[in-house]
């Protein structure tokens, strides 16, 4: 289907934006420069990848197992990458990249956990925040304009700020989904077992795969 390729196209741009944004900034280490400037615009050229892309998943109504990889997998590279980049030349707070990163390895967790269950977690209001207060924050590093708020740079307050947001959309999807972390694993019907293993493949498992989302802001 055209959609859902154009959409792993633009998940698969972001991916390769990666690295080159991190080299950018490493790159241009603490002079805040041309290089941080073209850092910043890819940077944000990618950001904005990731928002075009939730709004036609949406209105194309595309859902995609392939889709849904490419768009988690692009997402938390873009984050945690530019973010390790970042304390790489003293641009952000290695405490702060860690809560953040320490969030996003808790949740995939949490989504493996869910996903096992044959349910499915949907984006909330909170994580949608996160991922915009993360990338402002971001942005904000990469070209850390010369303004001082109490003794701190606004992007220092602004990683706080993303710190904050994170922790809480950490609290609410935990909260949300606690009641899988408390059941026990489900057994396996010995029945099924026993069945002919030409139709195994198509299952309850299959069916998840089939009806994961392409995700945004988690």
């Amino acid at each position: 289907m055209k959609t859902s390729g154009f959409l792993a196209a633009t998940s698969s741009v972001r991916i390769v934006l990666v690295p080159v944004i991190m080299a950018l900034i490493v790159a241009d280490d603490t002079d805040l420069g041309t290089l941080a400037v073209l850092a910043a615009v890819l940077f944000a050229l990618a950001a904005l990848t990731d928002f075009i892309d939730g709004y036609l998943a949406r209105r194309w109504n595309v859902t995609t197992t392939l889709g849904s990889f490419l768009d988690t997998t692009a997402d938390k590279l873009l984050v945690t990458g530019v973010l390790v980049a970042l304390v790489a030349v003293e641009r952000a707070s290695p405490w702060i990249v860690t809560v953040i990163v320490g969030r996003e390895l808790a949740i995939m967790g949490l989504r493996g956990v869910i996903a096992a269950d044959g349910a499915v977690m949907k984006p909330s209001i909170w994580g949608k925040l996160k991922t915009n207060v993360q990338f402002f924050a971001i942005l904000l590093a990469i070209l850390r304009p010369d303004v001082l708020i109490a003794g701190a740079y606004l992007d220092e307050w602004a990683m706080v700020a993303a710190a904050v947001i994170t922790i809480g959309s950490a609290i609410d999807y935990i909260a949300s989904f606690a009641s899988a972390l408390r059941e026990p694993p489900a057994e396996e019907d010995p029945a099924a077992d026993a069945d002919d293993g030409s139709d195994a493949t198509v299952g309850p498992a299959g069916a998840r795969l089939a009806a994961q989302p392409t995700l945004h802001g988690n």
